[in-house]
C-alpha cells in the first residue's frame, strides 16, 4: 500500500444514504501524501507527449494542476455551467441520480494538442467520458485519462474505452 492510499478516508452516507464517500482531503492535506500521488502521475504520464492536461472540476484540478506543472504542460480547467467566463462548449452526461453538463473555453486548446484528462476518481464514468468528448469537439487527442481512485465495481473504464486510462488506487467492492 502506498503511503497516500493509508490517507483516503471512507464517509459512510455521504453525500446520500448507501454511498460509501472516498474523502481525498487527508490525503491533500499531507505534504508527503500529496508529493507522492504527484510523483506517481508523473512516473506514469511523463511519456505520453502531454502538451496539456485538463482538470475535471473541482478536485481534477487539484492534482491536474500539480501534473501539469511536473510536466512542463499547459492546464485547462472543465467546469460546470456559469463558472468560465468567455465563450465555452458543453457536453452533457448522466449521474446515478441525475443529469449534469460540463464546460470548457471554446479556445482552450489548440487543433492537434496532445490531452491528458485528470480526476481525484473513476465512479460510473459520465464526467470523464463527457470531458473526452469536450476534448475532441476542439479537435485535439485524448492522450490518456488518469485518476487516483477507481471504483472498478462501478464499471465506469467500459465508458472510456479507446482511450489510454490509467488509476493508481482500485477499490473493487463497495
Amino acid at each position: 500500500m502506498k503511503y497516500y492510499e493509508s490517507m483516503i478516508r471512507t464517509v459512510p452516507d455521504f453525500p446520500k444514504p448507501g454511498i460509501l464517500f472516498k474523502d481525498i482531503t487527508p490525503m491533500t492535506g499531507d505534504a508527503k501524501a500529496l508529493a507522492e500521488v504527484t510523483e506517481d502521475l508523473y512516473q506514469t504520464f511523463r511519456a505520453y507527449g502531454a502538451t496539456h492536461i485538463v482538470g475535471i472540476e473541482s478536485r481534477g484540478f487539484i492534482f491536474g494542476s500539480l501534473l501539469a506543472y511536473r510536466l512542463g504542460a499547459g492546464f485547462v480547467p472543465v467546469r460546470k455551467p456559469g463558472k468560465l467566463p468567455a465563450e465555452t462548449i458543453s457536453a452533457s452526461y448522466d449521474l446515478e441520480y441525475g443529469q449534469n453538463t460540463l464546460h470548457i473555453h471554446k479556445d482552450a486548446l489548440a487543433e492537434g494538442s496532445r490531452v491528458l484528462i485528470i480526476d481525484d476518481l473513476l465512479a460510473t464514468g459520465g464526467t470523464l467520458r463527457a470531458a473526452c468528448d469536450l476534448v475532441q469537439a476542439l479537435d485535439a487527442s485524448v492522450a490518456g485519462i488518469g485518476v487516483v481512485i477507481e471504483l472498478s465495481f462501478l464499471r465506469g473504464r467500459e465508458k472510456l474505452t479507446g482511450f489510454p486510462f490509467i488509476s493508481l488506487i482500485q477499490y473493487s467492492g463497495e
